[in-house]
């Protein structure tokens, strides 16, 4: 009888466990964009990682200065650089972004959700920084990477990794910078969450 009952335990168990494949943390139904992790673009082991509360209760929009990319190879190329330049010479723990964003639409890992970047003093640890991958000083970046980036957002909302109340800055509002880029930045005033005096 205590074979059968262990059984039908694990049976049960069995079927109530997500299936294969399933996205860890991820809440049924989260609507997030095309994204490659850090280690499908190459990058290395983060040296160190200090958590994040969560909810975050800050999004800082920057841009990388470097070339725009719209390419998986040409993007890991730029992120691998990046990254390397990060760790190296700044000595941060990892690439300073929580996540890049490429022209072809394709969102890139950096720290990722929960983890603190190297982003914006002041608000590595309760702010996520979302990178456009270019400089968007007198262009926009492509209309795919806006629109991949406004869906990060909203998918950081449902898994729970954003405030349901965000509050979106760019990096020049906070720090002595120029990023996201004047134009870049004029863009993102118009959108939800802007907060307009950090």
């Amino acid at each position: 009888m205590s074979r059968l009952m262990l059984l039908l335990v694990v049976g049960l168990l069995l079927a109530a466990a997500p299936a294969a494949g399933g996205k860890k943390g991820r809440k049924k139904g989260a609507d997030c964009p095309q994204m490659k992790l850090k280690r499908q673009w190459g990058g290395k082991p983060a040296h160190g990682i200090n958590y994040q509360v969560r909810p975050v209760r800050f999004v800082v929009i920057h841009h990388t200065v470097t070339s725009a990319c719209s390419g998986f190879v040409q993007c890991a190329e730029l992120l691998q650089g990046m990254q390397s330049y990060h760790q190296t010479q700044l000595d941060y723990h990892d690439i300073g972004y929580n996540f890049l964003i490429g022209n072809d639409g394709i969102v890139y890992e950096g720290t990722g959700w929960g983890i603190a970047g190297a982003h914006t003093y002041g608000y590595n640890a309760n702010g996520t920084g979302i990178a456009f991958i270019g400089n968007y000083v007198d262009k926009l970046p492509a209309q795919a990477a806006l629109d991949a980036c406004k869906k990060l957002l909203a998918c950081g909302v449902e898994l729970g990794e954003l405030s349901e109340d965000y509050g979106l800055i760019g990096g020049s509002q906070v720090i002595s910078t120029q990023s996201p880029g004047l134009t870049l930045y004029n863009e993102i005033q118009e959108w939800p969450h802007w907060l307009p005096n950090p």
